[in-house]
């Protein structure tokens, strides 16, 4: 029998039937793939400026992300005033992905998970709203309750939660990171109290705190000296500027206390000239300074313990910001230049640092060159990096001193092209991508040209 009616549809979610791993209501198979890629050791969630909310009440609150997916409560997002590159007149989260998910996703790829939650702070850039320092009791609940969740046991009240929703065994949460770009006294104040309670409880989980939007400045050197009085253990730290930039502090790291708490570069990307065209910002002069930035990272990898690049994801119909690492539309996806330049160093990390020369100085841009080196006891394999940010090939003389009997044959991976402006897109995904060759070796020494505005990476295996 047809009926006539009305029909209210409260929560529709369509997935495809492809989900990562085959989970029912899973994450896009190809937008995991490409992270997974990655190799990433850690994944920071749920981003920036979405934890903080442009007032309190549309700040980020994880309890409301967890249960049944169809009970969770929608609210405006962060960017939806801010946010005009888009079809539908409002921008809500329906947090489809909730923390469950991040936690799962996090523990599928071998990475660690770092949540950012709210401080009681909302955004600065905004409303710059304040809970008071009497009234933040909900708040570092939160942050304790967050990490029972992760970590309790089954039978604890969050840990049975997590064990209905299908996981018993605890995520092994080690990181948690309080506020996102916040500054000033206020955050110092609210920083304090959450790190003393957090401690308390949960000594064993490391805090990451907040050094403020900029990488100097007043509020960033108020920050960095307050959180050192405190003997904060992660600090976390934000640089978006030009790509000269990036060429100019290779060497920001030489120079910070080993003694001291150590750096977490959570958010960098180099910006250049702007187009019409969105996917065009991530071009290769970008990368290439990100390239040469991320040696001093690597080089200083003793104060330099996390970095991501971000933001991570962009739809091309629907953007608040450029550049992004992985772009994708409703069926396809590819990476970035950018995302090459983080893939190579990812993949090819290695477990000790080494020391890379000129002159005895660091390889840091003289003559237009950045390098550094590292030993990998895993695959026995020293490892070269090494950026020419010249439009002119350079050669390149590298003597191994110190090392055993080596294999003659070596790898290079090279990323290079000629022109400072190339930039893949989805009608060309793979317009620049890593290239690998053999180079013979003579004795302990590699004799390479490293070609115009190149990052070239060298693996050579110890027999």
């Amino acid at each position: 029998m047809k009926v006539k009616g009305d029909l209210d549809l409260d929560m529709i979610s369509l997935f495809p039937g492809d989900t990562w791993k085959n989970r029912p209501g899973g994450l896009r198979a190809d937008l995991v793939q490409l992270l997974a890629d990655l190799k990433p050791g850690f994944i920071r969630f749920p981003g920036g400026c979405i934890v903080e909310g442009r007032e309190l009440e549309t700040r980020y609150q994880w309890k409301k992300t967890i249960g049944n997916i169809d009970d969770r409560k929608l609210i405006i997002n962060r960017w939806n005033t801010e946010f005009k590159r888009r079809d539908t007149p409002d921008y809500f989260q329906s947090f489809g992905m909730g923390f469950f998910e991040y936690f799962q996703l996090a523990e599928d790829l071998g990475a660690e998970p770092l949540p950012i939650l709210s401080c009681g702070m909302a955004c600065q850039f905004n409303t710059v709203e304040l809970v008071p320092l009497d009234q933040l009791d909900p708040y570092i609940q939160d942050a304790i309750d967050l990490i029972e969740f992760a970590n309790g046991p089954a039978d604890s009240k969050w840990g049975k939660i997590r064990t209905q929703m299908g996981h018993p065994a605890p995520f092994n949460l080690k990181m948690i990171g309080v506020g996102n770009e916040q500054w000033g006294p206020q955050y110092i104040e609210r920083y304090t109290v959450f790190a003393k309670a957090i401690t308390e409880k949960y000594p064993l989980v490391k805090i990451v705190s907040s050094a403020g939007p900029a990488p100097n400045g007043k509020n960033f050197e108020y920050a960095s000296a307050e959180l050192k009085k405190l003997n904060a253990q992660i600090v976390d730290e934000h640089y978006y500027a030009k790509p000269e930039w990036f060429l100019e502090n290779a060497t920001r790291y030489d120079n910070y206390d080993r003694n001291s708490y150590k750096v977490f570069a959570g958010e960098y990307a180099a910006h250049g000239a702007k187009t019409g065209n969105p996917v065009s910002h991530n071009h290769w002069e970008c990368a290439l300074s990100e390239a040469a930035f991320m040696t001093g990272l690597e080089r200083n990898a003793a104060v330099v313990q996390l970095c991501s690049y971000a933001p991570l994801f962009a739809h091309v119909d629907g953007w608040q910001w450029t550049p992004d690492l992985i772009w994708f539309d409703n069926l396809q996806s590819f990476g970035t230049v950018n995302y090459y330049v983080q893939k190579l160093f990812s993949n090819n990390k290695g477990t000790e640092v080494l020391p890379m020369l000129m002159d005895t100085k660091p390889l840091t841009g003289q003559e237009g060159l950045y390098g550094s080196a590292t030993w990998d006891q895993n695959s026995h394999e020293i490892i070269l990096k090494l950026v020419n940010s010249k439009s002119e090939p350079q050669p390149a003389k590298v003597v191994l001193e110190g090392t055993k009997k080596l294999v003659k044959i070596a790898i290079m991976i090279t990323l290079q092209s000629d022109s400072l402006s190339t930039f893949n897109s989805l009608e060309h995904p793979r317009l620049l991508v890593p290239v690998e060759n053999e180079v013979v070796l003579k004795g302990k020494t590699v004799n390479q040209v490293l070609a115009a505005y190149s990052f070239t990476i060298i693996k050579i295996k110890q027999e």
